[in-house]
């Protein structure tokens, strides 16, 4: 187990984020964040970290002892301009689905550090670039109605068609025929990264 001078908070009640830190090994407390995500028509770096940095920052400000706290956001981009978000239903998961079908798109996730007592912060950025397969209607209605990924951004999960093993090498079946970058920063959270800024912070 990892463990910190000051404690390990994740500002966050996602369940892939929350897993990725326990394989990590570190010790750590979830304070769910009250901070409300902004919407964005447009992806720029000052926009997703403001997202991170406000939920690391609402957590840090409510604690009464030392810690780190850890805020993170995610965003889809494809064509360069248009972020996929979570899904608000069903139809717009299979819109945002049918619009990765065939074609390259970013996963980008910001991570903010703050600390609580002096509210020093830390942004850095990790991105991976994932590339779809032409996909039918068929296996895009199958995928929903089996993973019911309403609650990830983009609609799907990278997990569900790839481990890290297969990464380098997906097999033919997967929505995803290839990745250039983190892939655990697709599932959530770029630990490597994270580690990074740790030994900085």
């Amino acid at each position: 187990m990892k463990d910190f001078a000051k404690r390990l908070i994740l500002a966050s009640n996602s369940p892939r984020r929350r897993e990725l830190l326990e394989l990590a090994g570190y010790a750590f407390k979830i304070i769910t964040s009250d901070y409300r995500e902004e919407k964005f028509e447009k992806f720029s770096y000052e926009n997703i970290k403001k997202n991170s940095s406000g939920k690391a920052l609402s957590v840090a400000e409510v604690i009464d002892f030392p810690a780190i706290v850890i805020g993170a956001d995610t965003m889809v981009i494809l064509d360069s301009v248009c972020l996929l978000n979570k899904p608000q239903d069903i139809s717009e998961a299979i819109f945002m689905l049918k619009r990765l079908s065939g074609k390259a798109h970013e996963v980008v996730t910001s991570i903010t550090l703050v600390d609580s007592v002096s509210k020093k912060q830390l942004t850095r950025f990790s991105k991976t670039k994932v590339f779809f397969r032409k996909l039918s209607d068929g296996e895009i209605i199958d995928y929903i109605n089996a993973k019911n990924p309403l609650d990830k951004a983009g609609s799907y999960g990278i997990q569900d068609f790839i481990s890290f093993a297969q990464s380098k090498n997906p097999p033919k079946e997967s929505f995803i025929e290839k990745i250039e970058g983190d892939y655990y920063n697709v599932v959530g959270l770029d630990i490597g990264l994270l580690e990074q800024m740790l030994n900085e912070f």
